[in-house]
């Protein structure tokens, strides 16, 4: 292939963006993941490699009229699937309503102004409009990694392509008012035309293999949550909890101190007998979806075991994490739990306990915590106990 032939360049293209087709719809067909996200990111693919192949008038169905504005309505539809196929494989809710409004409204809208496809409002329209299905597709991918708990600077490492992408297609109509020259159609040689075309090339298998990269982030982090997680009410599980309790004590021997809340839920071997072990689940779900909101973003919250929580407190004292339990107790009783009709009070015992230097590790500080809750449960439940620092 001639590095200067921009026909070539388009037909490179044009495989390139075939076979991405079929290998994502296989994905969406075959191993069903993410299968709307898989399926859109095939569509757009298809849809690309029908816009370069007709440049070609030639390939032009006689059905259609030859218009010379297919390429650009075509692609202006696959970036809107782009746009769309980010939060599709994360799962997320996708605007698919103001998508194809812009997708399907501006074409229509530049053929009403009479904008014929090699003028510079036709051009501007269609690729600023492309543009930002890549911009707001970067967008949501930076956003969707962060969700997923990444680093602001990795999740936007990963965006990156996109937003390229995006720069990419403004540079067209940014080149015909600026140099208008070198702004020829697309299968006419001209060195931005050339240096363009390389770019689309270089960003077409770009794009294509970081949406893998996203699909295989998505299922690499679904798993870390997995170990991680509780499966009944999503709190930390226990192992997940230590660790980040030993991470959390290391600090402290560098002057960062921080507290545990033990929580442990009253009557709940009544509640299983009275009302079941159905309702008995919900109601654990039930307190950590009540207790969570008290906490603050730092905070974690992880399930020891049966009716049992603790929450890990960086950089709090005891009369931080003192205030805390009192909040998590009294909201907890504040809201009934209702199960099939009949209502039962929820209620918590809490024990507090803060770190210290004098702590070997943070089993220390969980045992003090215990020694609190155990008090609280000896002057009657729902009642909050915090023991002093050690000196």
């Amino acid at each position: 292939m001639p590095v200067t032939d921009p026909v070539s360049m388009i037909a490179a293209l044009v495989v390139i963006f075939s076979v991405a087709a079929v290998v994502w719809l296989m994905i969406a067909v075959g191993l069903r993941e993410s299968p709307w996200g898989c399926a859109s990111l095939a569509g757009a693919n298809g849809l690309l490699a029908l816009s370069f192949l007709l440049y070609d008038r030639a390939f032009i169905p006689p059905v259609l009229p030859a218009h010379a504005w297919w390429p650009d309505t075509l692609s202006l539809a696959a970036f809107g699937l782009v746009r769309l196929s980010v939060p599709l494989i994360g799962e997320r809710p996708a605007p698919w309503r103001n998508t194809f409004a812009v997708a399907a409204g501006l074409p229509l809208v530049a053929a009403l102004l009479g904008l014929g496809p090699e003028t510079l409002s036709r051009m501007a329209l269609l690729f600023g409009a492309m543009g930002g299905f890549a911009a707001f597709a970067a967008l949501d991918a930076f956003r969707l990694l962060r969700w997923r708990s990444l680093r602001g600077s990795t999740a936007f490492t990963i965006a990156l392509p996109l937003l390229v992408m995006a720069m990419l297609v403004w540079s067209r109509p940014l080149v015909a008012v600026l140099l208008p020259a070198h702004a020829a159609n697309l299968d006419v040689r001209s060195p931005f035309n050339v240096a363009w075309l390389w770019a689309s090339v270089v960003l077409a298998l770009a794009l294509n293999g970081w949406m893998a990269f996203l699909l295989l982030t998505k299922l690499v982090l679904q798993i870390r949550r997995l170990t991680e997680r509780d499966p009944l009410t999503d709190a930390l599980n226990r192992r997940a909890l230590s660790q980040a309790m030993d991470v959390e004590h290391a600090r402290q021997m560098r002057g960062h101190g921080y507290a545990l809340v033990l929580l442990d839920m009253d009557r709940f071997k009544q509640l299983n007998d009275t009302l079941g072990h159905a309702a008995g689940d919900a109601a654990l779900q039930a307190l950590v979806a009540i207790a969570s909101p008290c906490l603050r973003e730092v905070d974690l919250l992880g399930r020891l075991g049966g009716e049992e929580f603790c929450a890990l407190l960086p950089h709090t004292d005891i009369a931080g994490a003192t205030l805390v339990a009192e909040r998590m107790r009294a909201v907890l009783e504040a809201l009934p739990f209702e199960w099939n009709g009949q209502v039962w009070s929820l209620t918590a015992s809490f024990g507090v306990a803060e770190s210290s230097g004098q702590d070997v590790s943070a089993a220390e500080v969980m045992r003090r915590a215990d020694q609190a809750l155990y008090r609280a449960k000896g002057q009657g439940r729902n009642v909050v106990q915090a023991v002093e620092r050690v000196a």
